[in-house]
């Protein structure tokens, strides 16, 4: 009985990993044709292996028009967003993890359908908005709408980071005279680090291959993102500059790794309470 079940759990072991590397070849085909492609004097939409190695299509996109001016203001709007989205975020969460109101539970609800709605939903409502305030084709008023869609599942991340933070060290700080802004800012945030990083990387990887905000409220070429821009390497009749496409998508990924390269420490560890608080 005993050698027939653990050849059956061996089998659906075998099974499970089977499954598990079909789905990690699927997601890591399109990456193998975005290098490959990069590197191809022939570049097509099919994935094999380059008759020889080229760096043309580099050269071609690294251009003022082509790339560095589309990053920039990629950078310029999702970095400008994952701040505001952080900061609005962190004073949001705190007043639902720390005090207890019976608005607490519809709020955090009201939030979570927030989470719901999709963008094109009421994009049509936004842009007439921002006709009327001046906001339409302006830098700050995509990062306010940007930062606006991030917010409510920024919140939810927030405070359950939020919560695990133990009460007792901020008592101490309010007993030496700290207030609870303070409070927040040198002891809450400093000890959640692990989620900050969380809710930075996820809003500004959300924002950062975001296409239809930008397309809608940003009408000047000038100030186009990446995420936008990387459809001029479509042309008409269905033609396509596979090489170029894959060389921008390279360039185009960079800002994003080097991101969570920098925080990843701070994504690998835990809360650093160490012996502060003692049972």
């Amino acid at each position: 009985m005993a050698p027939a079940l653990a050849a059956r759990r061996s089998r659906r072991r075998l099974a499970a990993d089977a499954g598990l590397l079909l789905a990690a070849a699927a997601f890591a085909l399109p990456l193998v044709w975005v290098v490959l492609s990069a590197l191809d004097p022939h570049a097509g939409l099919t994935v094999r292996a380059p008759d020889g190695l080229t760096l043309d299509h580099f050269d071609a996109i690294l251009t003022d028009d082509i790339t560095f001016r589309p990053l920039l203001n990629s950078l310029i709007l999702c970095g400008g967003a994952t701040a505001l989205t952080v900061a609005c975020a962190a004073l949001a969460a705190y007043p639902l993890s720390r005090f207890r109101s019976r608005l607490n539970r519809p709020f955090l609800l009201t939030v979570l359908f927030a989470t719901s709605l999709p963008i094109t939903a009421i994009m049509v409502p936004v842009y007439a908005l921002f006709v009327r305030v001046n906001l339409i084709d302006t830098f700050q008023g995509t990062i306010l709408f940007f930062a606006a869609s991030q917010l409510p599942f920024a919140i939810w991340l927030m405070k359950n980071f939020m919560d695990g933070v133990p009460k007792e060290l901020e008592e101490a700080a309010w007993t030496d005279g700290a207030s609870s802004f303070q409070s927040l800012l040198r002891i809450v945030l400093p000890l959640m680090g692990p989620g900050v990083a969380v809710v930075t990387v996820f809003s500004f990887v959300m924002m950062w291959g975001n296409f239809f905000v930008p397309f809608m409220l940003l009408l000047t070429p000038d100030r186009m993102p990446a995420s936008v821009s990387i459809n001029e390497f479509f042309g008409n009749r269905g033609m396509v500059a596979y090489g170029q496409l894959a060389a921008f998508s390279v360039v185009y990924s960079t800002p994003v790794i080097l991101l969570y390269v920098l925080i990843s420490r701070r994504l690998g560890g835990g809360f650093a309470l160490g012996g502060a608080v003692k049972g």
